[in-house]
């Protein structure tokens, strides 16, 4: 492993206080990003979801039948953990100390202690259980199935299941609002979905056009919008209160995740396909501004926001020619290329 660093310039200052349903007066302009950190972490296989315990400073990163754990202080392996067949999410309870692997092809969700690192125990879910999450207001974990069309509940502190949500299509990403729900994106009809948390029923399902295929979400609780990354280089930005779609600004190509920072009310969208990330500047919740087409490299899809610092990080690797007609994000990489890309204001 091998970690290069870059110099950091101070903050720049914070944008001004956004009031809901007033525009900015006087804003300064919003922070530009730039590369601050590449950490080489090398290893074969792809990857897929990153999740960021700013509590504990660590990056978890899923890499297909095990996930790297970084320290983001260091840039340094923190651990590892292993036997995670087919992983693709990382879910974090801090109450208990416990996280949770969506593990895609073992149809299982793995146990794990959160300081150790090490295998807690292991609980079967619905098939293909792909995105995972934690619920803060039931302290339950959910596994979105991808397979199956469900979603998985399970009780936290116990491990056990406590029930299952018949979905309306193929789900992707959720997001959780704080408030005992979840907006779930519905890949294969271009829906979302709200999901109850405490009764494990959806209570409504949003079309979201001109939106299509959604993937990556995010969401401004305090707003109460949510961000659905799109095919065709279109963010869905939808009322979680009405289903309303209220605004859809232009994306790049390829993006595979979303991010809200609530302390300067930006949006991210990790391009892939185009090695962009594009960031959004919310100026009222239904109006958005394009403020940096930030490059990246090729591949780096998803991504994962640090609350405390604003920074963002993706990862990629330098990826080899695929095949014709070979499935998107279904490729061979360089063995050693694969990097973290760590972006700051």
């Amino acid at each position: 492993m091998k970690l290069t660093m870059k110099p950091m310039p101070c903050l720049l200052s914070a944008l001004a206080l956004w009031l809901p349903g007033l525009a900015a007066t006087a804003a300064p302009p919003a922070p530009h990003y730039h590369l601050v950190r590449t950490i080489h972490l090398g290893g074969e296989g792809g990857w897929d979801y990153l999740f960021d315990d700013s509590r504990a400073h660590r990056l978890y990163i899923s890499r297909g039948t095990h996930v790297a754990v970084v320290n983001t202080d260091t840039g340094r392996l923190a651990g590892d953990i292993p036997d995670t067949d087919g992983v693709h999410g990382v879910a974090i309870d801090p109450k208990s100390g416990r996280g949770f692997t969506s593990n895609g092809r073992a149809n299982t969700v793995t146990i794990f202690d959160t300081k150790t690192l090490k295998k807690i125990g292991e609980v079967s879910v619905g098939e293909g259980p792909d995105a995972i999450v934690f619920e803060p207001v039931t302290e339950r974990v959910f596994t979105f199935n991808g397979r199956a069309g469900t979603a998985t509940a399970i009780d936290a502190a116990s491990g056990k299941v406590a029930g299952t949500v018949t979905l309306p299509g193929r789900p992707e990403f959720p997001v959780a609002d704080g408030k005992g729900h979840l907006f779930d994106n519905i890949e294969d009809k271009s829906e979302i979905a709200d999901v109850n948390a405490r009764t494990l029923a959806v209570d409504h399902v949003w079309p979201i056009a001109p939106g299509e295929s959604p993937s990556g979400i995010a969401m401004d609780t305090r707003g109460r919008r949510l961000f659905s990354v799109c095919d065709g280089q279109k963010m869905a930005v939808t009322d979680a209160d009405t289903g309303k779609v209220v605004a859809t600004p232009s994306i790049g190509n390829g993006p595979d995740a979303c991010a809200y920072d609530l302390g300067t009310h930006l949006v991210f969208s990790p391009n892939g396909q185009d090695g962009t990330m594009t960031i959004l500047r919310q100026v009222t919740p239904d109006q958005y501004e394009t403020v940096q087409t930030l490059t990246t490299q090729a591949g780096a899809r998803t991504m994962a926001l640090d609350e405390k610092t604003h920074h963002i990080f993706t990862v990629t690797a330098t990826a080899l020619p695929s095949a014709p007609g070979a499935p998107r994000f279904r490729r061979s990489y360089a063995p050693g290329s694969f990097v973290v890309l760590e972006y700051a204001p």
